[in-house]
């Protein structure tokens, strides 16, 4: 994090050739709110030093010992060390004590609220407890429908309608009270019989759509209103789940259209308005979803069937692990884990309900399609590749998936085959497996298909790919 803001300070000054001290405070007036960390972290940053030399002094990055010095960037000409150190412990008087700003009184127990929400993927505000929210961040209703009454735990989105909602709307699809032609409640003219169901997803990142805007570090697109978004997106943990694929329900202002199962199966039923839930996480697997799906809000006598996606499509093979081979799910795993989840599901959905297991990706697109391409940070200069991004965060033991994030290709083939395994699991526990309130299916990720089409489209297989992380799905 510290290279990229500091990189982007440099480029700032560069492009419009102006010091280090004027491209800081012009970064500063685009981000909303005031930060004078930045100021005093980076008041001594010269044009000649570059982001490595300022991150590796102010000790914010991490050296283990017997390790190689990670860097982005190739080293500096100029001595730098003297520069920064009278910099360094400023900065650390100053500002080292705001990690130990939960321990006022005052504040203790909103940030044990907030560690609470992190943990379990619950609205940070949700009055009457149903686990849906009015308000849109903070796991609120970016995530799950909106709900139309928190102070009422019997009104949410996706219940079957309270005597077909004459009085009030208590599954918050906005259709309620009598047509005083007939004497017929709305609701039951327009939705009895119609199959209401709602979408859920239980994923990982891709799922949530983990997105940083690349005119957050592309200097010859920065302004004020790149960063319009910066809050909102880091109370969504970088997730963009109004827009996704599985959940989206608004136009997206992230380079696309939103185009989710969601907003298919609501245009052809308006009854189904509002019932969605993406219960993702960023980091998210067939492990972690053991517990992550205990936040699914469906209620089995009240509420109407849904339909589930499970899609952790990466997780269980990518690892930051210098032996990343050993610390992928084995194939005995994953039957374990997703059959314990199906099994909670059991207990939980409404009968009629169907749920979908989406296979793992074949993540050898990434390197294929991006690896000799510029990063938006190297794309002023020329200097950054997607393969360099990869090994300064595979050096820093921080890279998202190593096994796919790589120049040997051995590493990369048996990734893919891991990868093929686990979702050769998926496909057989579909054929299989019966469960009492669901019927289950299987589909593969659909990555080939996609780009094929994209090509007919006149598009390019890299632009499917964020372009900042490199990493995941991009909202084409």
């Amino acid at each position: 994090g510290c290279v990229l803001v500091v990189s982007v300070i440099e480029q700032l000054a560069q492009w419009h050739n102006s010091t280090v001290k004027a491209a800081m405070e012009r970064l500063c007036s685009y981000i909303p709110g005031k930060y004078p960390v930045m100021r005093h972290m980076f008041c001594c940053i010269d044009r000649e030093m570059n982001a490595d030399v300022v991150c590796h002094s102010l000790k914010l990055c991490k050296q283990d010992p017997g390790q190689p010095l990670c860097h982005l960037y190739s080293p500096p000409k100029v001595s730098w060390f003297s520069t920064f150190f009278q910099s360094y412990w400023l900065w650390k008087k100053k500002f080292m004590g705001l990690s130990s700003v939960c321990a006022f009184p005052l504040l203790a127990n909103l940030c044990e609220k907030i560690k609470y929400v992190l943990r379990n993927k619950l609205p940070f505000e949700d009055l009457d407890g149903d686990k849906f929210s009015t308000f849109p961040t903070l796991r609120g209703y970016h995530w799950r429908g909106r709900d139309c009454d928190d102070r009422n735990d019997a009104v949410y989105p996706g219940r079957r309608p309270d005597n077909w909602d004459e009085e009030r709307d208590s599954n918050c699809n906005g259709i309620w009270g009598v047509d005083p032609k007939d004497g017929i409640p709305y609701e039951k003219k327009f939705c009895k019989g119609a199959d209401s169901q709602g979408v859920v997803l239980l994923g990982d990142s891709a799922g949530a759509h983990f997105h940083i805007p690349p005119e957050w570090m592309t200097v010859s697109q920065m302004s004020v209103k790149s960063f319009a978004n910066l809050p909102m997106a880091f109370t969504n943990e970088l997730d963009w789940p109004q827009f996704s694929e599985i959940t989206g329900f608004l136009n997206s202002t992230i380079g696309g259209w939103t185009d989710s199962l969601y907003l298919r199966l609501r245009s052809r039923n308006r009854c189904n308005h509002r019932d969605l839930q993406n219960i993702s996480k960023n980091g998210g697997s067939s492990g972690n979803l053991l517990h992550l799906i205990k936040s699914l809000a469906r209620n089995q006598l009240l509420d109407n069937p849904a339909i589930v996606i499970y899609a952790t499509i990466g997780n269980d093979v990518c690892n930051g692990n210098n032996d990343t081979l050993a610390y992928m799910t084995t194939p005995k795993e994953m039957l374990s884990n997703v059959m314990q989840a199906l099994r909670y599901l059991d207990t939980r959905l409404p009968n009629g309900s169907h749920v979908i297991l989406t296979g793992l990706v074949d993540g050898r697109f990434l390197w294929d399609n991006l690896h000799d391409r510029y990063h938006p940070l190297g794309q002023l200069n020329r200097d950054i590749t997607y393969s360099q991004l990869y090994s300064f965060l595979d050096c820093l033991q921080v890279s998202p998936c190593r096994g796919w994030m790589t120049p040997n290709e051995t590493l990369r083939n048996l990734t893919s085959e891991r990868a093929l395994q686990l979702s050769s699991v998926l496909e057989e526990i579909a054929r299989s497996e019966k469960f009492a309130n669901f019927d289950i299916f299987y589909m593969d990720f659909p990555l080939r298909q996609t780009a094929e089409k994209w090509r007919r489209m006149g598009g390019e297989p890299w632009q499917l790919i964020e372009p900042v992380d490199g990493f995941h799905p991009s909202q084409v």
